[in-house]
């Protein structure tokens, strides 16, 4: 299993590599960081416009731009930003610490319910639960995430009216001032976390629950549960050991890939909520052609799904133990 976990790691190197390299190519290529400088009126004197591009190493060749940015992460330099007072690495770092909580609450929930849902649909196949299930299934699946985040927060916001009082946070991802000590600040935290999450949660439940529901009913008309129903084992003990364990291992395939859906979702989410994670730090990268900040994001958020998707994969041995004897 360790060489395995090695042979996959060594594999997704070059990946990475030439993903931050084909991004830094279009972003560089898209746009210059310079043009809010040079339209300035009036425009400031060509030593400090030359001055600017040497800070922003605009002066140097791509590939050497590039290469120093690849060799400088091992050094803890990200790069130089177009806002000269921020240092990429903190920001993005904690921008992440943010968003990567809002990411690993929403898929918790959105994998429990889709495991339950979707494992009691397949058992009560046809059933009134089951066309419940898929009504709301499809009926999340078919919303857009930025627009389900836009109805939550009007709701949220409907519901604060009605009330009187502050039942939901609509903006932010904490308070400013928190009175008390931790307790109050992780309540305020988790307070604002419910409806972003809810919105992320609900969207990759949809897919996930259909998806754990075929994969049910596939394993409990394999031949092995048939086999250990004709033996006289306990339902229980069938659905258990034998089905639900053996219908997990597609939907861990599911769940890894879709993690880059989820992180884009996340973005989409956040913008709505205003909080200053990961997405905003990304979005206002992009619209600022900062070459080394969008290239942090990128380098962050796809080492995350690269170790997601190996974790995935031993877990498949966790799971079968025919595939760790292999």
């Amino acid at each position: 299993m360790l060489a395995f976990a090695l042979r996959r790691l060594l594999v997704s190197v070059p990946i990475l590599i030439l993903s931050t390299f084909l991004v830094f190519l279009m972003v560089s290529l898209s746009a210059n960081p310079l043009d809010p400088l040079i339209t300035r009126n009036p425009p400031p004197p060509p030593q400090t416009i030359a001055a600017e591009a040497h800070r922003l190493h605009l002066d140097q060749p791509l590939l050497e731009r590039y290469w120093n940015w690849i060799t400088g992460i091992f050094h803890g330099d990200f790069g130089p930003s177009v806002n000269s007072t921020m240092d990429i690495g903190h920001e993005i770092l904690s921008r992440f610490g943010v968003t990567f909580r809002l990411i690993f609450l929403a898929m918790i929930i959105a994998l429990i319910l889709a495991i339950v849902v979707g494992a009691v649909s397949a058992v009560k196949q046809y059933s009134k639960l089951d066309y419940t299930a898929t009504f709301f299934g499809f009926l999340f699946l078919s919303m857009p995430a930025f627009w389900l985040a836009v109805l939550l927060k009007q709701a949220g916001i409907s519901i604060n009216n009605n009330t009187g009082g502050q039942v939901f946070y609509t903006i932010g991802a904490s308070s400013i001032y928190v009175q008390g000590g931790f307790w109050a600040h992780l309540g305020d935290v988790l307070g604002h976390m419910i409806l972003p999450t809810i919105s992320l949660a609900l969207i990759s439940y949809a897919s996930w629950s259909r998806f754990q529901r075929g994969s049910m009913l596939e394993v409990l008309n394999s031949d092995y549960v048939r086999l250990a129903r004709a033996k006289g084992l306990p339902r229980g003990v069938v659905m258990r050991r034998h089905a639900l364990r053996n219908a997990l291992i597609p939907l861990t395939t599911v769940t890894a890939l879709d993690l880059a859906s989820i992180i884009s979702g996340a973005v989409v989410t956040e913008k709505v909520f205003q909080w200053q994670g990961a997405g905003s730090f990304l979005l206002d990268a992009i619209s600022q052609s900062d070459v080394y900040a969008v290239e942090a994001w990128l380098l962050i958020s796809a080492t995350f799904v690269i170790l997601f998707n190996l974790v995935a994969d031993l877990l498949y041995g966790v799971l079968d133990p025919r595939i760790r004897h292999a």
